[in-house]
């Protein structure tokens, strides 16, 4: 895992940002970017959870989202009535915080996830919601008083976001690209091209091929870190790979019944990466990839597949599949601005054909004011309209997995922790490592 920071290119966002009041009351998402829009208009969202050894209140979950808007300002951005970079006033911290009062803590945070449809009901509120649930007779055995989410569209945070929140650090974005670090003018006007193509295929395809909308799951799992590194290191793999693999292989199931594919998993997975350029988004700073996992009833050699797989990936650049989707939201921003029905329902519903999107964000790590009394686990997570993700969040102790997906996949998360408990008992043979074995900061 590279390493990951709040910093941004020298550009010209202060001066946008001296122009935003005006831009925002004509269209609440002007200051948005394509990758940020795309999101929006598809109302994928995001969350983070913990649970805490203090309690909370209104008010002091009002301070929270004041020191959270202080660190990360694109949260007053994209509403109705949006002042960027200005404090929120109480009617607003009112409508988006809340508190309620219970027994214990069983279920959470499962029974807590959701689509978060309703941060998309009222125009006029920031796009993101923070909930506290304190349980009534004070801390229970475990020291746990509280249990904190924060849910937001994905268009204003990312992982990395969540990451330096958690840090209580600074999380604005600035100009992400490297304008100075252009790509050639060729290959510039080829992934324009096939951006604007694959918007027209994805067009086509959606309104002939999209599945029916299917009854959806959220779950989380904590494993402990020692164990998928000394698992990684017997096996001779990244962390990362071992992580991919036993999502994958046990979801898919053994066997003749597969759940997912017989032969071939296709997946995304999403990685930062320091080195920019003039093509990169503005606002994200994860870059997306894409990789095909050959099915095999050995998890050992699959494991192993698995690593050469990304290693390969990896090796080569990794940029052309960012930049071709950037291209497409841009095609896709354009075309709605000319047919604003455009894209539709089924466009939402319909993801190519990509069995699952694995996401791995940078190290959650409590430190400062914003996270004081936090404990781990912590779990983060996104859903996005019909597409099965599962998001890893590593932390000192534990890497958390956050599941959204169709629910007959989420009837087979248990079988994660039975894959784990068997491979470790097993006897396997020595492997040579893959270079740059990266580990989990």
């Amino acid at each position: 895992m590279k390493s990951f920071s709040s910093s941004s290119f020298a550009g010209q966002h202060s001066d946008a940002m001296a122009l935003a009041h005006a831009a925002v009351q004509r269209n609440p998402q002007a200051l948005f970017t394509d990758f940020q829009w795309f999101l929006y208009k598809g109302q994928d969202t995001v969350f983070f959870t913990a649970f805490s050894t203090q309690s909370y209140d209104r008010d002091r979950l009002g301070n929270m989202v004041a020191e959270m808007i202080a660190l990360a300002p694109q949260l007053t951005h994209g509403f109705v009535g949006a002042e960027p970079g200005q404090p929120f006033p109480k009617h607003l911290l009112d409508a988006i915080t809340s508190v309620e009062i219970v027994d214990e803590f069983d279920g959470y945070p499962d029974k807590w996830l959701s689509k978060s449809s309703d941060i998309f009901e009222r125009e006029d509120l920031p796009l993101f919601r923070v909930m506290a649930a304190v349980r009534r007779d004070g801390p229970d055995a475990q020291g746990r008083a509280a249990v904190l989410q924060v849910r937001s569209s994905h268009a204003l945070l990312e992982g990395s976001d969540s990451a330096l929140l958690t840090r209580s650090a600074a999380a604005g974005h600035g100009v992400q690209s490297d304008k100075s670090n252009k790509l050639p003018f060729g290959e510039r006007m080829k992934s324009a091209l096939r951006g604007g193509l694959t918007a027209f295929i994805y067009l086509v395809l959606a309104n002939i091929l999209a599945p029916r909308e299917q009854p959806w799951g959220f779950r989380t799992l904590a494993i402990e870190r020692h164990r998928l590194r000394l698992l990684a290191n017997k096996l001779g793999v990244r962390q990362r790979s071992l992580m991919f693999a036993l999502v994958t292989h046990a979801l898919n199931g053994e066997g003749a019944e597969k759940h997912m594919s017989k032969k071939v998993i296709g997946a995304a997975y999403t990685m930062l990466d320091t080195k920019r350029n003039n093509t990169d988004d503005d606002f994200f700073r994860v870059r997306a990839l894409e990789a095909k996992f050959q099915v095999m009833d050995d998890f050992v050699e699959y494991v192993r597949a698995v690593d050469n797989t990304v290693a390969g990936i990896e090796q080569k650049d990794i940029t052309s599949f960012q930049v071709v989707i950037n291209a497409m939201f841009k095609a896709m921003r354009t075309l709605n601005r000319v047919i604003p029905a455009l894209p539709n329902k089924r466009f939402w519903r319909f993801n190519g054909g990509m069995h699952i999107v694995l996401t791995l964000v940078p190290p959650h790590r409590t430190y400062g004011p914003m996270t004081h009394g936090m404990v781990e686990p912590l779990y983060c997570g996104a859903w996005h309209t019909e597409v099965n993700i599962c998001t890893f969040c590593p932390g000192r102790e534990y890497v958390t997995l956050n599941f959204s997906m169709e629910q007959r996949h989420i009837a087979h998360v248990d079988k994660i922790l039975g894959l784990l408990d068997e491979v470790e008992r097993r006897d396997v043979g020595p492997h040579v490592m893959a270079p740059s074995v990266e580990r989990l900061r």
